[in-house]
């Protein structure tokens, strides 16, 4: 819900982030690589108990992860790009609840839980990107709902600083993620029934 109707407030940021990065030289894949390489560096920080330290590194793996994307538009976009984007996106999201399960054992099953909703949030949504007819500027039809890529950060921090209630916020993830699904499956079935009439 925040990258499609909050991202204009931190355009300026992540717009200036691409040019720097640009002008240091570094490709959009690279950009990509390296905010999956922080973010699993944030995850071995909550593994060894420096939880702040984590949640900052996090969200900066998350604003290179919102960069990459500014400097492959600046530059040339690619589906290869896309598709690297896509896939370290989860090994940043699973690598923090592996650290979780590993630093808190009485929470692994609900970790579970929520790794298995992930997985098949993100069949749903690949689904549907892979059935809809593309309209946007994406390389792929996007299916907005509460639960995007902000959201999941603020669950994942909430989680690593809030560890005395771990499986109540862990319990707030999967919800979010359930109630996401339940709106892309609204909005597939919408879309693919315009599609139909054109």
């Amino acid at each position: 819900m925040l990258d499609t109707h909050a991202r204009r407030l931190v355009e300026p940021v992540i717009g200036a982030v691409a040019r720097t990065l640009h002008r240091a030289g570094l490709t959009a894949n690279a950009v990509t690589a390296l905010a999956m390489l922080i973010g699993v560096l944030a995850a071995l920080c909550v593994m060894e108990g420096w939880q702040w330290t984590g949640v900052a590194m996090l969200w900066l793996s998350g604003l290179l992860d919102a960069a990459d994307g500014a400097l492959a538009r600046m530059t040339r976009s690619s589906p290869f790009g896309a598709i690297l984007d896509i896939t370290f996106d989860r090994v940043v999201e699973i690598a923090i609840i592996i650290a979780l399960a590993w630093r808190y054992p009485e929470a692994r099953f609900t970790l579970v839980i929520l790794a298995g909703t992930i997985a098949v949030a993100m069949s749903l949504f690949l689904s549907i990107a892979a059935a809809v007819r593309n309209h946007s500027a994406k390389s792929f039809h996007y299916a907005p709902g509460l639960g995007e890529r902000s959201e999941a950060f603020i669950c994942l921090s909430l989680m690593i600083v809030g560890a005395g209630h771990l499986v109540a916020w862990t319990g707030l993830f999967i919800g979010v993620i359930a109630f996401t699904m339940g709106q892309r499956l609204r909005h597939a079935a919408r879309a693919l029934a315009t599609d139909a009439v054109d």
